[in-house]
């Protein structure tokens, strides 16, 4: 079954399931201590983080500088714009001013600097792992493994991209016996060859109706799961979520 419908991270046909987060505001990681005007990554944190577009917002290649790509507060799918956030520049109160962000978009791995004033940035006690050489997906808590399975990953000619990325919404399709089963949890990747597809040919971790294929490599890239392993991803996986994705 072809998984051409997938749309940014999930499902172009799906009626949308995501409820309004509600996000802790203020500044991150208060705890790293403070140089006023300095950047300091959010990765020493030892968690990750997430910020969610409150307002229409630039990014820029740096801080106020060579805006590239706008963001409304919902995309294309209706889901709630979320960033992953690993850095942020501080004022002279060291209060954070600008987000340094991991952006759903091409190429795989950009990142950009978003004005603090509007996004809301909250931690994220969960992380994802994909092995695609093992064919495997690994689900953390509070560094804990508390979910592992057997995947479908992608051809070797339409391969699942490998690096770090986040999730960036979660779907629901309309019907829960298509190709995608029960729900999509859609990441910041895009597939490194089908860029013709729609919305450039997003990846997602989803359901199947074609159980036989968990454990082979045989999908467009995205990430398949048995359907009852989905449902529990898709329940205990929240936006922003961490998602490594090694060979």
């Amino acid at each position: 079954m072809s998984e051409r419908v997938i749309s940014r991270g999930g499902v172009a046909t799906a009626a949308v399931a995501l409820a309004t987060l509600v996000l802790a505001s203020g500044a991150p990681a208060r705890d790293l201590g403070c140089s006023p005007r300095a950047e300091r990554s959010l990765a020493s944190t030892g968690g990750a983080w997430l910020a969610q577009a409150t307002r229409s917002v630039t990014a820029f290649h740096a801080p106020g500088v060579r805006p590239f790509a706008r963001f409304g507060v919902r995309n294309v799918n209706g889901a709630a714009t979320i960033f992953g956030a690993i850095g942020e520049r501080l004022d002279d109160t060291c209060r954070p001013v600008w987000i340094h962000v991991a952006l759903p978009m091409r190429p795989n791995g950009i990142t950009g600097w978003v004005p603090a004033a509007k996004v809301h940035v909250a931690e994220v006690h969960t992380r994802i792992v994909v092995d695609v050489s093992q064919r495997s997906i690994r689900l953390y808590k509070w560094g804990r493994l508390v979910l592992r399975s057997r995947a479908a990953v992608g051809s070797s000619a339409t391969p699942t991209p490998v690096g770090r990325f986040y999730v960036n919404q979660k779907l629901v399709p309309s019907n829960p016996g298509g190709p995608f089963g029960p729900g999509a949890v859609g990441i910041s990747a895009f597939s490194p060859v089908l860029t013709g597809w729609a919305q450039g040919g997003p990846i997602a971790i989803h359901g199947t109706n074609e159980p036989w294929s968990i454990g082979r490599p045989v999908s467009n890239g995205c990430i398949r799961l048995p359907n009852p392993v989905l449902r529990r991803l898709f329940s205990q996986a929240r936006v922003g979520t961490p998602v490594l994705i090694r060979r």
